[in-house]
Protein backbone atom coordinates (compact mmCIF):
# COMPACT_ATOMS: atom_id res chain seq x y z
CA UNK A 1 0.00 0.00 0.00
CA UNK A 2 1.28 3.37 -0.32
CA UNK A 3 0.53 6.81 1.23
CA UNK A 4 1.19 10.52 0.66
CA UNK A 5 1.68 13.43 3.39
CA UNK A 6 1.77 16.77 3.27
CA UNK A 7 1.47 19.69 5.87
CA UNK A 8 1.10 23.05 5.18
CA UNK A 9 0.73 26.41 7.02
CA UNK A 10 -1.93 28.76 7.24
CA UNK A 11 -2.08 32.47 8.14
CA UNK A 12 -5.62 31.87 9.92
CA UNK A 13 -6.64 30.32 13.35
CA UNK A 14 -7.82 26.72 13.46
CA UNK A 15 -11.05 27.06 14.12
CA UNK A 16 -11.83 28.98 10.88
CA UNK A 17 -9.02 26.75 8.94
CA UNK A 18 -11.28 23.25 10.46
CA UNK A 19 -14.59 24.78 9.01
CA UNK A 20 -13.06 24.89 5.45
CA UNK A 21 -13.01 21.28 5.26
CA UNK A 22 -16.89 21.00 7.20
CA UNK A 23 -19.15 24.04 5.40
CA UNK A 24 -20.14 23.19 1.93
CA UNK A 25 -20.23 26.72 1.08
CA UNK A 26 -16.60 27.12 1.70
CA UNK A 27 -15.64 23.55 0.64
CA UNK A 28 -17.39 25.03 -2.87
CA UNK A 29 -14.47 27.51 -2.61
CA UNK A 30 -11.24 25.53 -2.31
CA UNK A 31 -11.79 21.85 -2.94
CA UNK A 32 -10.85 21.06 -6.29
CA UNK A 33 -7.20 21.77 -8.01
CA UNK A 34 -6.20 24.43 -10.33
CA UNK A 35 -8.72 26.31 -12.16
CA UNK A 36 -11.64 23.43 -11.30
CA UNK A 37 -14.79 24.32 -9.75
CA UNK A 38 -17.25 23.07 -7.11
CA UNK A 39 -20.64 23.40 -8.14
CA UNK A 40 -21.79 21.22 -5.65
CA UNK A 41 -20.77 20.22 -1.96
CA UNK A 42 -22.49 18.55 0.51
CA UNK A 43 -21.37 17.29 4.49
CA UNK A 44 -23.06 15.65 7.40
CA UNK A 45 -20.55 16.16 9.06
CA UNK A 46 -20.78 13.73 12.57
CA UNK A 47 -19.03 9.72 12.41
CA UNK A 48 -21.04 8.26 9.78
CA UNK A 49 -21.87 11.06 7.99
CA UNK A 50 -21.34 11.20 4.68
CA UNK A 51 -19.93 13.74 2.33
CA UNK A 52 -20.11 14.62 -1.65
CA UNK A 53 -17.73 16.68 -3.52
CA UNK A 54 -18.01 17.85 -7.49
CA UNK A 55 -15.46 18.90 -8.93
CA UNK A 56 -15.97 20.38 -12.22
CA UNK A 57 -13.33 20.63 -15.23
CA UNK A 58 -14.38 23.40 -17.65
CA UNK A 59 -11.70 22.31 -19.83
CA UNK A 60 -13.25 18.77 -20.43
CA UNK A 61 -16.65 19.63 -19.69
CA UNK A 62 -16.92 17.12 -17.58
CA UNK A 63 -16.79 16.12 -13.51
CA UNK A 64 -15.22 14.44 -10.99
CA UNK A 65 -16.86 13.26 -8.00
CA UNK A 66 -15.32 12.45 -5.01
CA UNK A 67 -17.42 10.82 -1.87
CA UNK A 68 -16.72 8.98 1.64
CA UNK A 69 -17.99 8.50 5.07
CA UNK A 70 -16.74 10.62 7.97
CA UNK A 71 -14.89 7.91 10.32
CA UNK A 72 -13.67 10.02 13.33
CA UNK A 73 -14.08 13.65 13.95
CA UNK A 74 -12.35 15.84 16.84
CA UNK A 75 -13.27 19.81 16.29
CA UNK A 76 -10.41 21.80 15.13
CA UNK A 77 -8.04 19.03 16.16
CA UNK A 78 -8.53 16.44 13.38
CA UNK A 79 -10.89 14.74 10.46
CA UNK A 80 -10.60 11.01 9.17
CA UNK A 81 -12.70 10.08 6.39
CA UNK A 82 -12.91 7.79 3.48
CA UNK A 83 -12.11 8.40 0.04
CA UNK A 84 -13.98 7.56 -3.53
CA UNK A 85 -14.31 8.58 -7.19
CA UNK A 86 -17.68 7.88 -8.42
CA UNK A 87 -17.37 4.82 -10.78
CA UNK A 88 -14.41 3.37 -8.83
CA UNK A 89 -13.80 0.95 -6.67
CA UNK A 90 -11.02 2.25 -4.93
CA UNK A 91 -11.38 3.47 -1.66
CA UNK A 92 -8.40 4.96 0.17
CA UNK A 93 -8.55 6.87 3.61
CA UNK A 94 -7.84 10.56 4.64
CA UNK A 95 -6.26 11.69 7.44
CA UNK A 96 -6.36 15.58 8.18
CA UNK A 97 -5.01 16.96 11.55
CA UNK A 98 -5.10 20.88 12.50
CA UNK A 99 -3.02 22.11 15.03
CA UNK A 100 -3.04 25.54 16.45
CA UNK A 101 0.28 27.14 16.49
CA UNK A 102 1.57 30.20 19.03
CA UNK A 103 1.04 33.00 16.87
CA UNK A 104 -2.54 32.60 15.71
CA UNK A 105 -1.34 30.41 12.61
CA UNK A 106 -2.34 27.02 11.87
CA UNK A 107 -0.37 23.73 10.89
CA UNK A 108 -2.32 21.49 8.78
CA UNK A 109 -0.96 17.88 7.99
CA UNK A 110 -2.42 15.50 5.43
CA UNK A 111 -1.84 12.02 4.88
CA UNK A 112 -4.22 9.93 2.11
CA UNK A 113 -3.24 6.49 2.66
CA UNK A 114 -4.05 2.76 1.44
CA UNK A 115 -3.40 3.26 -2.55
CA UNK A 116 -3.11 -0.13 -4.14
CA UNK A 117 -0.54 1.59 -6.86
CA UNK A 118 2.24 4.03 -6.99
CA UNK A 119 0.46 5.69 -9.78
CA UNK A 120 -2.69 6.70 -8.12
CA UNK A 121 -0.78 8.40 -5.51
CA UNK A 122 1.52 10.31 -7.18
CA UNK A 123 -2.03 11.94 -9.28
CA UNK A 124 -3.83 12.83 -5.77
CA UNK A 125 -0.81 14.11 -4.43
CA UNK A 126 -0.69 16.50 -7.81
CA UNK A 127 -4.56 17.02 -7.12
CA UNK A 128 -4.22 17.48 -3.29
CA UNK A 129 -0.86 20.43 -3.96
CA UNK A 130 -3.65 21.91 -6.36
CA UNK A 131 -6.65 22.52 -3.78
CA UNK A 132 -3.96 22.63 -1.06
CA UNK A 133 -2.67 26.01 -2.73
CA UNK A 134 -6.74 26.92 -3.27
CA UNK A 135 -7.25 26.52 0.23
CA UNK A 136 -4.05 28.88 0.92
CA UNK A 137 -5.61 31.52 -1.22
CA UNK A 138 -8.74 31.41 0.56
CA UNK A 139 -7.50 31.46 4.13
CA UNK A 140 -4.95 34.08 3.85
Amino acid sequence: MFELTMQRTFNTPVEKLFDAWCQPEIIQKWFAPGAMTVPEASSDIREGGKYRIVMHDSDENSNHIVGGEYKQIIKNKRLEFTWQWEGNPMVTKVCVTFNALDDGRSELHLTHSEFAEQVACDKHEMGWGGCLANLTKLMN
